[in-house]
């Protein structure tokens, strides 16, 4: 009688305890049935949201941010949580499905994705195409604007629609009225044949020049790329609206890949020496982020503080407030040496804010374009790489490229790879080494350069004088 009693009061006492907290907080500590947590707790959703892949060069890559597929009532749809961070993302597809139980799918289409009511009608022009597409992609938007800007560039060439310089004035609605007239050409009117009808006029404007003509197959091929993504079976599976034909990119075929090696025109050491006596603090700042530590334009135009750890001699580079990865594989830690630490030490001890290079522009959160707050630091650094025997269009990054390119000269092409943050290590060896040790036969010995048929080269500098005054007279 005496157990019996006391189990009853400890299963009172229990039944208290359990009065006094909501059901809301203890299903929070407690996962449901099979372990896992019920859909309104945030943790339930940090574990069901993915980031989407795609193929490229054959192997298979996560896009930034994260997504969602959601199920209510029999159907199912796939929502872009539009953030790289997780929890922010796993917060998000949380604020959906309470909107979904709270309030149907329609409005929650109307809210969180706009356009997936429009099933089966036809895309009729440029424009219509480019909103569905913004609204259903997963990808990030920085890089989806990418692909529509190559897919405009393309577009308005083939129709004609110059806009000259004033398609750049974002100001005074240049831009805009460029925009409306890409935007509303027909999309029938972008066929495989008319593509491939650009494709080789833009070639043939390189003229008989070889390097010119290089660059020209190097850019169609970006441009194609780029644009036909934007047609790819794992953008269009999302998207309502449906192509009144094919692919304009169907059939269309690449220019044969032009190599993309790098090879150094330049004395970094010396380049290194100069930039300590010459350029401006924040200048100096760039050039040695670029080269000491590889790091690339964006993530030194937002690298804060924090993301050095002096203890283990890092800079970590990671998703924040205002910095979104190029991609998952960009995520990571860079070693450095400690005498470039010990440097930005002492900037740290004069820093004013938060981010390691000072500038009065704000960076723009959101921005769907590659927004810089160093832009003019950049530009005149630039300016100053050029003078300095740095040439091609992007000094900068061959600073990039030429660290990459010691850190194989020392400890191979594997620890570059790993340097740079590469997805693999063939877009280490296809674009950015340069090879720093001579290889040779090793037959030079068998040579001797005391026998007749030889001449020696201050007789030959002679020689060569004479036939030249002879010449001039």
């Amino acid at each position: 009688m005496n157990n019996i009693r006391l189990r009853q009061r400890s299963s009172e006492q229990k039944n208290t305890r359990l009065k006094g907290k909501s059901v809301q907080e203890v299903s929070k500590q407690q996962p449901i049935g099979n372990g896992r947590h019920p859909k309104t707790d945030l943790r339930y959703w940090e574990r069901a949201i993915f980031q989407p892949t795609y193929t490229r060069y054959g192997q298979v890559r996560k896009v930034g941010e994260w997504a969602a597929k959601i199920q209510h009532l029999g159907r199912r749809e796939t929502f872009s949580l539009g953030s790289a961070n997780k929890t922010n993302a796993a917060s998000r597809a949380k604020e959906i499905y309470l909107s979904l139980q709270a309030n149907g799918w329609d409005a929650t289409l109307a809210k969180f994705k706009p356009k997936a009511g429009s099933a089966g009608k036809t895309a009729a022009t440029i424009g219509e195409f480019v909103e569905e597409v913004k609204e259903a992609a997963s990808a990030r938007p920085k890089t989806i604007e990418s692909y529509f800007q190559a897919l405009r560039t393309i577009v308005a060439d083939i129709c004609g629609i110059d806009g000259g310089k004033s398609k750049y004035d974002y100001r005074q609605g240049g831009r805009d009225s460029w925009l409306r007239k890409v935007h509303a050409v027909k999309i029938a009117a972008i066929t495989p044949a008319e593509v491939q009808k650009w494709k080789l006029r833009f070639l043939r404007r390189a003229g008989t020049d070889p390097i010119k003509q290089r660059a020209s197959r190097v850019s169609v091929n970006s441009l194609m790329r780029r644009a036909k993504s934007l047609f790819a079976p794992a953008v269009l599976k999302f998207v309502s609206l449906e192509l009144p034909g094919a692919s304009p990119f169907a059939g269309v075929s690449f220019e044969p890949r032009q190599s993309m090696k790098y090879r150094s025109g330049f004395n970094v050491e010396k380049l290194i020496k100069d930039a300590q006596k010459e350029l401006p603090t924040e200048q100096l700042k760039i050039l040695l982020l670029a080269t000491m530590a590889g790091l690339r334009r964006n993530e030194i135009d937002k690298l804060e503080w924090s993301a050095f750890r002096w203890d283990n001699g890092i800079i970590r580079i990671e998703a924040t407030r205002y910095f979104h990865p190029k991609s998952e594989d960009a995520v990571g830690d860079v070693e450095v040496d400690a005498e470039l630490l010990e440097i930005f030490r002492g900037f740290r001890a004069r820093a004013t804010g938060n981010f390691v290079i000072e500038s009065e522009i704000a960076p723009r959160l959101g921005a769907t374009y590659s927004h810089y707050r160093c832009q003019r630091l950049f530009e005149a650094l630039s300016k100053w790489l050029r003078d300095h025997s740095v040439s091609g269009n992007k000094p900068l990054h061959t600073l990039r490229k030429e660290f990459g390119s010691q850190v194989c000269a020392k400890h191979g092409i594997y620890a570059a790879s790993t340097a740079l943050r590469h997805a693999d290590i063939a877009i280490t060896s296809q674009h950015y080494l340069d090879k720093k040790r001579r290889v040779t036969v090793g037959m030079g010995h068998l040579l001797s350069t005391s026998g007749k048929k030889i001449i020696p080269i201050a007789t030959a500098q002679v020689a060569q004088k004479k036939r030249t005054s002879r010449t001039n007279n």
